[in-house]
Formats: structure tokens, C-alpha cells, sequence
């Protein structure tokens, strides 16, 4: 057992460090266990995926005595051929390793290389999941998972509580096919035949799908009504929200998106997808109300449904900041800090 804190090293893409691009749990983790002054190391913010392995390599090497715990992101996808090489240089150097399942898209990849996978995890310590989702898909493997909700820093969000709502639906998250920002569009379209008032606030990076949501508001007649913000910062972000009564997510992929836990932050009724880690998150008619995937129609009901009953929207607001508080840093913190201990 260790006399002081561990000395840790975050592993993973860290380019959230740029302005324009989404920060990541791995820089959220290490900024604040730096400012809790534990001694911290991290790779790699570089944005090109080559470069950024061998920046992470060079690291564990250059660092290898200065480090007692290796926190590995382990992503599915190319990724993962980081995590591969990360974890045996960490295994080589006597390192602890703890694993943190991100993304979705880690059930099919398992399914798809279940002896590369089987592989690089059992070279860890610990493993966390940030949902339910992830600790179970990983079980028929032989892992068991550790479910300790993403963090975010819960006062960084101004709570309004929703209780009589407007139709002004807020979407948050990258312009890509996963997160079906057309959908989105769509929905408002199919909503202002019931309420003509509706808005929709859409923003994020563009990852190949912005002009062609531009391009579908011409078509459906809704322009007017949309505003394309793009990426939102900090300040940006509660703004957005502040000004919003409900918040949509039309992923057609996720685990545990900090978007929805952000929106629901602020106190925003959440109706989303389900799909992936969603149902693990969010509870039906409880925190948030759930529809079937790429559904604009069970979507469009569950809004009128929304705007129609103040007492469910009220609900939904109030916990759904009790959903949100889970993941406070205070909480998190305490949960790692017993995972550290226990593998020491």
C-alpha cells in the first residue's frame, strides 16, 4: 500500500486540449486529480491518430518510473490498437492498469475481435464502464467492470427547473451518421404541424453531415426555425441550454453521451433514442423518456407529450439534475480513489 497518492498517467485521445474540438473524460480526469495535487501524466492531445501513438509510447517509456497507475481509454476501432500498445508497455513496466470503456460501438467490435479484445483486457488491473451498458457486454468475456459514471463539473451548469415548457428543442453533439442530426431536423418539421412555434437550436462539429442538415431545412420549410450555432464552448453551451425547454438526442449509438447528463444539468426534460447505454442511463417517464431508434414520430409524440403535461415535465427536470449530480467530480473522485487503493 502506497504512503502518498498514486502517481497516475492518463492515456488517450486528449485533443479537447484545441480549441474546437470536444473535451475529453481522459483531460477532464486528469485536470482535476492535477488539481487535487496528485502527480499526473498524459497522452497524447496530438489530433493525428499516428502521431499521437507514438507520442503515447514515447511517454509510458520516458516516464516509466515516475508512474504507479496507467488510466488507458480504451476505445473500439482503430483506437484500440492504442490501448494494445499502451497496456503492454504498461504490463512491461510493472505499471497497474485501469481500463475505461468508451463508446458504444465497444459491443460490436468485441463481437468482431473477441480474441484482441480478450486479450488486451486481461493485461488490466481494473476495469471501469461508465454505464451499465458496457460493464455487461463485457461480462460474456469473463470481465467485471466497475460502473463509475463520466464526470462533469456539476457547477459549471445553472439549473432551471422546467415545469411549462415552449417548443424549443435543443440538440447537441457532432455532425456525423452516430449522432443523426437529420433526424433532428426532421422531427421539428413533423412537430410544427402540431406547434408552429417549435425552434431548434442544432450545434456541434462538423464531421461530414452539417451542409446536408443546412440542406434539409430548405427542403422541409424549416430554416427559419433552426440555428446552427456550431461547436459551443462552456459559456456557449449553458447559454444554449438556459434558453431551450427540451433537449433531444437521436444518436443511433452511445453508451453514456456527457451531452445528455450536461442537459440534464440544466434541468433540461431529455427525450432521446434508445439505443446502446441509453436505457442503463436514463429510466422511461423517470429522468428522461426514451423513444425507438431513427422513430421521428414516437419522437414527435413524446414532445407534444412534454409540452402538454407541465407535472411530467417538472418531474423529468427535477430528476434529472438528481441524474446529473451522480456524476459530480466529488462522487467520482471518491469511487476512483477506491479503485486505486484497492489494486495498490
Amino acid at each position: 500500500m502506497l504512503n502518498r497518492t498514486p502517481r497516475l498517467c492518463f492515456i488517450g485521445p486528449l485533443v479537447g486540449r484545441h480549441p474546437g474540438y470536444v473535451t475529453t473524460q481522459g483531460e477532464i480526469l486528469s485536470d482535476r486529480f492535477t488539481e487535487a495535487g496528485y502527480k499526473t501524466i498524459e497522452a497524447s492531445s496530438h489530433p493525428n491518430r499516428y502521431v499521437r501513438l507514438a507520442d503515447i509510447a514515447a511517454t509510458i517509456i520516458k516516464h516509466r518510473k515516475e508512474i504507479d497507475v496507467l488510466v488507458l481509454n480504451t476505445y473500439s476501432g482503430p483506437s484500440f490498437v492504442v490501448e494494445d500498445v499502451a497496456s503492454r508497455l504498461g504490463r512491461l513496466f510493472g505499471h497497474r492498469i485501469i481500463m475505461v470503456l468508451r463508446g458504444g460501438a465497444m459491443p460490436d467490435f468485441m463481437a468482431r475481435f473477441p480474441r484482441w479484445t480478450t486479450q488486451v483486457l486481461s493485461r488490466a488491473d481494473a476495469i471501469i464502464a461508465p454505464s451499465g451498458y458496457l460493464a455487461k457486454a463485457i461480462a460474456p468475456y469473463g470481465f467485471q467492470a466497475r460502473v463509475i459514471p463520466n464526470v462533469i463539473e456539476i457547477s459549471n451548469y445553472p439549473y432551471r427547473r422546467r415545469e411549462r415548457l415552449q417548443p424549443k428543442l435543443f440538440w447537441m453533439r457532432a455532425f456525423h451518421d452516430a449522432w443523426n442530426p437529420l433526424m433532428a431536423i426532421r422531427v421539428l418539421a413533423k412537430l410544427r404541424q402540431h406547434r408552429p412555434d417549435a425552434t431548434l437550436v442544432i450545434a456541434g462539429q462538423d464531421k461530414g453531415l452539417e451542409s446536408e442538415s443546412k440542406r434539409l431545412t430548405e427542403e422541409l420549410g424549416v430554416s427559419d426555425a433552426v440555428r446552427f450555432p456550431g461547436f459551443l464552448n462552456m459559456e456557449s453551451k449553458t447559454r444554449e441550454g438556459d434558453a431551450a425547454d427540451i433537449f433531444i438526442s437521436t444518436n443511433r449509438i452511445d453508451n453514456m453521451p456527457v451531452s445528455v447528463v450536461e442537459a440534464c444539468a440544466m434541468g433540461l426534460p431529455v427525450v432521446s433514442t434508445e439505443v446502446g447505454g441509453m436505457a442503463d442511463l436514463i429510466t422511461n417517464g423517470e429522468n428522461g423518456l426514451l423513444v425507438p431508434d431513427n422513430d421521428d414520430e414516437r419522437m414527435v409524440e413524446a414532445i407534444l407529450a412534454l409540452l402538454d403535461d407541465p407535472e411530467l415535465a417538472e418531474k423529468l427536470s427535477e430528476q434529472g439534475r438528481e441524474l446529473a449530480e451522480r456524476s459530480s467530480w466529488i462522487r467520482v473522485k471518491q469511487q476512483l480513489d477506491e479503485v486505486f487503493s484497492e489494486i495498490l
